[in-house]
């Protein structure tokens, strides 16, 4: 059957989903039920949503879980987390609270500079370029005045401005480079709007330059975006502790310590590790970015491009011993908001903020560099000691008992065989169908 749709866009709801529901499923009444039952019964609350983005059919639900013990700088947050996957709560919990009973976490922003560029060919002489550039640079301030005026109300506003000459890599190829500042919110609608009136001016003040030639004049820009690399919009998250405060019942604190800076030294040296022990660091910084509102793509893009800056692939964490005190941190480009955007009409998002008690976008980059630590910890502290399936299987049973649709006396019943018993979805399944046989 042809698939293939013309003006879906323009379909009402209900008939996208009729069109959806009839060209895909054999039962389509089932399939159309089943978005149903995803709609929200405040009709406000649905329109709401159905206007985040494009062609909404129904809402895809995740999971939000709450961390309770962060003790940050010295004051303790419940933090909150949007996330599918078993086990990631619970592993910040518990590293939140083993962290409280030992001073908390320390957090710092170090910077928070965002950067947007204009990229454009001109086929002239660099010289002429950069004199052009150097004499008419206020201009790209003042024609922008009318988009920065709130922004520098706020303390924010247009930092700098470079010209960046890349004909080294690409023929004819420059760059407006500016850094911004943007304070509580996010910024790239405010950003990209200033790109785009540095663009206008460039094309302008070209064409009117009586000192460039025709080619020079016809200068091209390719476009104008932010950029979600920002390597000056820092935090920096730690902890630490002396050597034998790390006791707990089953381990000997010095040989934990050793083993667990040497599990971080792997993960700084080889990049297959590295991605693996980068991707349990997302776990926490993702669910908080996402509960908040903020961009997790940007953030997962620009955090891997960090942990790539020196040519290599690498940990974001650090760990080591000196003078018995054993100390773990991270530090990360962050990019995030707490004004516009989401963080004003998502329900859940602004739960999630007030719950923060309504933190800056700083005190948010702290938090969400936290978590991300918290989580390398509890992750490092699993691999090195029981091992990451232990806990995390044990979690995930939950997700199994569900797939297979367990009554409630099944269900006691496999949670209390696999108290004992090693989870596996093998396992899991073998024992759902051993107690299946026996009832028949």
């Amino acid at each position: 059957m042809d698939k293939a749709v013309s003006g879906f866009s323009k379909l009402s709801k209900e008939d996208k989903i009729k069109w959806i529901a009839n060209r895909y499923f054999s039962e389509p009444e089932e399939a159309i039920s089943l978005l149903k039952n995803y709609w929200n019964a405040d009709k406000k609350l649905q329109k709401l949503h159905d206007e985040f983005i494009e062609n909404t059919v129904t809402n895809f639900y995740l999971p939000l879980g709450i961390a309770p013990n962060f003790l940050i700088n010295g004051k303790f947050y419940t933090v909150p987390m949007a996330i599918e996957e078993s086990s990631v709560v619970a592993a910040a919990s518990k590293a939140a609270k083993f962290w409280a009973e030992r001073g908390g976490f320390k957090a710092t922003v170090l910077n928070t500079e965002k950067i947007g560029q204009v990229h454009f060919i001109f086929k002239g002489e660099t010289s002429k370029l950069e004199q052009f550039f150097n004499e008419k640079k206020k201009l790209f301030f003042e024609e922008t005045e009318d988009l920065t005026k709130n922004m520098q109300k706020r303390g924010g506003g247009i930092l700098d401005i470079v010209l960046n000459d890349k004909t080294d890599l690409l023929p004819d190829y420059y760059q407006l480079h500016a850094t911004f500042e943007t304070k509580d919110s996010m910024g790239a609608n405010f950003i990209n709007s200033c790109l785009e009136q540095f663009a206008k001016t460039l094309k302008r003040l070209a064409q009117e330059n009586l000192d460039f030639n025709e080619d020079e004049r016809n200068l091209q820009v390719v476009m104008s975006i932010l950029s979600n690399y920002v390597p000056n919009c820092i935090v920096r998250a730690e902890v630490s502790c002396k050597v034998e405060e790390l006791a707990d019942k089953k381990n000997n604190p010095h040989e934990f310590a050793e083993k667990f800076v040497r599990a971080v030294q792997i993960a700084e040296v080889e990049p297959y590790r590295a991605v693996t022990h980068n991707k349990g660091i997302m776990n926490g910084i993702d669910a908080v970015v996402l509960a908040t509102g903020n961009d997790f793509r940007a953030v997962e893009a620009g955090i891997h491009a960090y942990a790539s800056k020196s040519g290599k692939y690498t940990s974001l964490s650090h760990a080591k011993i000196e003078n018995g005190i054993f100390s773990f941190w991270i530090e990360i480009p962050l990019a995030l908001g707490t004004v516009g955007g989401l963080t004003s009409l998502h329900p859940l998002v602004k739960f999630a903020l007030e719950m923060l008690e309504k933190p800056t976008a700083k005190e948010l980059m702290q938090i969400v560099a936290v978590a991300g630590l918290a989580q390398n910890f509890a992750a490092l502290r699993s691999l090195t000691t029981t091992g990451i399936q232990e806990g995390h299987m044990k979690m995930h049973l939950g997700n199994i008992i569900n797939q297979f649709e367990a009554t409630d006396a099944e269900r006691l019943l496999i949670i209390n065989h696999f108290e004992n018993n090693t989870v596996s979805h093998a396992a899991v399944v073998d024992y759902i169908q051993s107690l299946r046989k026996v009832n028949i």
